[in-house]
């Protein structure tokens, strides 16, 4: 498992901070501010009974080209798990990436949401799960009544190791898990930048899929994710749990707002493409020294013995990854980081390098 260290204290008083530690961290867009200042006077229904809200189904309907339930949570890691949870039975067993944001960095909620579904880990180059690879992980489970039963897939698009997964790698893992009677979930915490990346149809990524968990926050968003079910008989189930999780705001109408801002004048997909090229640009500086080939907007660096703390000494905000002591790092580029800061960085990598 990959160790998150804590981030060093910044003291250098000569050097401008620049913050590429991840994009959580990243300013609301101004799209998304405009859509909360004109629901603010309004006076509507609440608990999903507004306009704003009303309007999600058919607008995800049209992104995605699938009919589906489009219904807001304040979080990613509420939207991985409510889903998996539709999907899933508590006996269940859920496949990932040893990697997978709900096992590494979710604190148990998909396990807590499902009332204690397994999640089993399937190892994969550069963050990608494969059908060869999940038949050799799991080659040991026997299924049998002493066992969880498996239940789903999930894969993480873009993944954690800044990958993307291409249609037709989709589609074969898509196809690999109904050929075993799974169901199928997407964590798209950074949908957009895959798609940006790739430059297809959203419909292209999502075909076959049960559930997506779709992105918000990363990408310009304030306090909204979507979940997206393409299986509209689990609707109720996912209204209820929702509910019962604290995740069914009364005032529904700023979560809805925030996501048509995102996706009706394609303001997710230019902003995603920003920091897309913005990682591009320090991948080019780093060159060798990828651990991972860089295709949406996180990089993971080999940096040499003292270099963290040179670029911290610089201003650079970053986590360690890896094992302590492996010098390697990631770099997360917003859609907002200034294009200054990415020009300062890269200087910076190509220097040390």
């Amino acid at each position: 498992m990959l160790a998150r260290a804590l981030l060093r204290p910044y003291r250098s008083a000569m050097t401008a901070p620049a913050f590429f530690l991840s994009d959580n961290a990243a300013a609301p867009c101004p799209e998304v501010l405009a859509a909360l200042a004109a629901a603010a006077p309004a006076q509507a229904a609440g608990y999903d009974g507004d306009d704003w809200s009303r309007r999600l189904d058919m607008l995800f309907a049209a992104l995605l080209g699938r009919e589906c339930i489009v219904l807001p949570v304040a979080t990613g890691t509420a939207a991985n798990a409510l889903a998996l949870a539709c999907l899933v039975p508590a006996w269940g067993a859920v496949a990932c990436h040893t990697e997978a944001h709900i096992q590494v960095d979710e604190c148990g909620a998909p396990e807590f949401f499902t009332g204690g579904a397994k999640l089993l880990l399937c190892p994969g180059d550069h963050g990608k799960l494969t059908p060869a690879g999940i038949e050799r992980a799991l080659a040991s489970h026997r299924g049998d009544v002493h066992q969880v039963q498996m239940a789903a897939l999930s894969l993480t698009q873009a993944t954690e190791c800044g990958t993307v997964y291409t249609p037709a790698e989709v589609a074969a893992l898509v196809a690999h898990a109904r050929a075993q009677g799974w169901r199928t979930h997407m964590d798209g915490a950074r949908f957009a930048n895959a798609v940006a990346h790739l430059g297809c149809a959203p419909s292209e990524l999502v075909a076959g899929l049960d559930a997506l968990s779709f992105g918000c926050i990363k990408n310009g968003g304030l306090s909204a994710e979507a979940i997206v079910l393409f299986d509209l008989a689990l609707g109720d189930q996912l209204r209820w749990r929702r509910k019962r999780a604290g995740q069914m705001p009364s005032k529904g109408r700023f979560n809805a707002a925030q996501l048509i801002a995102m996706v009706e004048d394609g303001v997710w997909l230019r902003n995603a493409a920003a920091a897309n090229a913005g990682a591009a640009r320090l991948a080019a500086a780093a060159a060798a020294r990828l651990l991972h080939p860089v295709e949406a907007n996180e990089l993971f660096v080999q940096l040499a013995p003292g270099e963290p703390d040179a670029l911290r000494a610089e201003g650079f905000h970053f986590y360690d990854w890896g094992d302590a002591g492996s010098n390697e790092a990631r770099f997360v580029v917003s859609w907002d980081t200034p294009p200054a800061a990415i020009d300062r960085l890269a200087a910076a990598l190509a220097r040390h390098g």
